[in-house]
């Protein structure tokens, strides 16, 4: 619990440093699935993307409540492309760090390095990008209890407004491996797929950031063995 209360402090002080959007999404995933009846009923996010000359940074921080902060995750992901101005400039390398910690544990460690493809098109209203990574997941055993830390990792994500900048959806895929002793199983698929409405585009709002929409996430051997599919209901304020 020490642990969760201080990176949770952390985490809440990163927030307000560097966030340029954060989500509030209500989880319908206890009322849908019996078996996640203690899952955590809200999440909120905090994300920040920063382009520069010699690449890219994002940083994503996630809280976890039920009645009180039950988890906590931290991601950062850093883009070094210092060839921009090639033809090139499509490639990058990655490297890249994600844990966390709920109230009965940790989240495995995770270190992740390789190579992104990535592009946009000319007006930025439509950004990809697809990310295949050595991943390094430290104190991981497989079933027989041997060390298994090393491991990958595929990721896709995007960014697609549209609808007159009405409509915004985004979102990522993540493929990869680790074994799960609970689970029995190695291979993990979760993706989270967003669609907003955008209502600064109401006449009278234009300084009005705010969206609303919704989120699926998408699962298998991740909450529980199997797959599964959870709606949530979200806001989300641009800074």
């Amino acid at each position: 619990m020490k642990r969760l209360i201080f990176l949770t402090t952390f985490l809440l002080l990163c927030t307000i440093s560097v966030a340029q959007n954060i989500q509030v999404h209500y989880d319908f995933g206890g009322n849908i699935y019996k078996g996640l009846g203690n899952r955590p009923t809200v999440t909120t996010t905090a994300e920040m993307f920063r382009a520069d000359k010699f690449g890219s940074t994002y940083i994503s921080i996630d809280l976890d409540y039920n009645k009180q902060v039950t988890g906590a995750y931290w991601e950062i992901a850093r883009e070094f492309c210092f060839w921009q101005n090639s033809k090139m400039d499509w490639l990058s390398i990655h490297a890249e760090y994600n844990g966390g910690c709920t109230t009965t544990g940790s989240f495995n460690n995770s270190w992740l390095a390789g190579l992104t493809y990535s592009g946009h098109s000319k007006d930025y209203s439509k950004t990809w990008s697809l990310s295949a990574m050595y991943k390094l997941i430290p104190g991981t055993k497989n079933s027989i209890g041997e060390s298994d830390i090393h491991n990958f990792q595929i990721t896709g994500a995007w960014g697609i407004d549209f609808a007159n900048g009405w409509l915004t959806n985004s979102g990522f895929i993540d493929f990869w491996r680790e074994y799960n002793p609970v689970l029995q199983k190695s291979y993990i698929l979760l993706a989270e797929i967003q669609l907003w409405v955008n209502l600064n585009r109401i006449k009278g709002w234009d300084n009005i950031p705010l969206s609303i929409g919704s989120e699926i996430r998408l699962s298998n051997n991740f909450v529980g063995c199997g797959f599964y599919a959870i709606p949530t209901l979200a806001a989300k304020w641009t800074f």
